[in-house]
């Protein structure tokens, strides 16, 4: 059973669809990417799913049963892409007071946010305020405060932002610890790279339109262009034929397009017979921010958007 179903979400603003009838479900402990640029409805669809928003029109199945603020709030962690910390108040008792929040008794709370300071090396931060943290070290702690009350749900938009490489790979790995223990991950983002290795699953929305969404897996192999790319051990004279041809060789490495119907070890024997040594032989698969620019192609905005952020 899923843990999330959004059926028919409608949100509108004055001048605006911001959310314009997305469906979708979230299956238990799956890393699940909302994806899009700037502006195409991610923040608000996040906002009612959270119950800070609510729709127009639609409807949310949280955990079995119509989602209801009130009472499922608790089971649900948000790490919101503008951040929601107390700049004067000490660390250790911020992340106290927003654990006692999220029900938890002070005792326990006190028990859990020590554990996870020492997970993350954030002892020595207790006394200090989050005025005087970096951005990175404030990410870090933000990202506790969202799930140390082991929520079944949780949202993290942007969570990479500001953060080294070091932290950013230390939040990637729990976030995969977080979903191998259970709870359900929802990351929000417009850096394709990232979710390509962190999801299983994907939702690409823009101008408050859902694209597509599945597994990440089946949506590359549902775009693939049949792209090979060879090493060989340096450039070489051959003929295209009717199995093939060749669209780049730079050196040793080439690529190149099979036709619908050609066979791959046909064009390998073709290739070995035209005395061409091949040392690696890879399928060549789409990546996300190609297939999202494929299908927006008459939005040059977006395609701009997304070529500039991952360059």
């Amino acid at each position: 059973m899923s843990l999330l179903e959004v059926r028919n979400l409608k949100k509108f603003y004055a001048t605006q669809k911001a959310v314009d009838d997305i469906s979708f479900s979230i299956e238990r402990g799956t890393i699940f990417g909302l994806l899009g640029p700037n502006g195409a409805g991610k923040t608000t669809l996040l906002r009612m799913i959270t119950g800070i928003f609510y729709p127009d029109e639609g409807s949310i199945i949280f955990d079995g049963k119509p989602f209801h603020a009130t009472d499922d709030i608790l089971k649900i962690g948000y790490m919101p892409e503008e951040r929601g910390l107390y700049k004067k108040m000490k660390i250790g008792d911020q992340a106290v007071y927003l654990a006692q929040l999220k029900g938890l008794p002070k005792a326990e709370a006190i028990e859990k946010v020590k554990h996870w300071f020492e997970k993350f090396e954030m002892q020595s931060w207790w006394g200090k305020k989050v005025e005087d943290l970096s951005k990175g070290m404030g990410q870090k702690l933000q990202f506790v405060t969202t799930v140390l009350h082991e929520p079944k749900l949780i949202i993290l938009d942007e969570p990479f932002s500001g953060l080294d490489p070091v932290n950013a790979n230390l939040i990637k790995e729990e976030i995969f610890q977080l979903a191998k223990r259970g709870a359900t991950v929802i990351f929000s983002t417009h850096r394709m790279e990232q979710v390509e290795e962190i999801c299983d699953q994907i939702i690409l929305v823009n101008k408050g339109k859902k694209i597509l969404d599945g597994k990440v897996d089946a949506i590359r192999q549902q775009y693939k262009e049949n792209l090979f790319r060879l090493t060989t051990d340096g450039p070489h004279p051959v003929n295209a034929t009717e199995g093939f041809k060749i669209l780049q060789q730079e050196g040793e490495e080439w690529v190149i397009q099979l036709q619908p119907q050609a066979n791959t070890n046909e064009v390998l024997k073709q290739l070995i017979n035209a005395g061409v040594p091949i040392r690696g032989f890879q399928e060549e698969l789409p990546t996300l921010n190609d297939i999202f620019i494929r299908l927006v192609k008459g939005s040059h905005v977006a395609s701009r958007e997304f070529q500039s952020t991952n360059v």
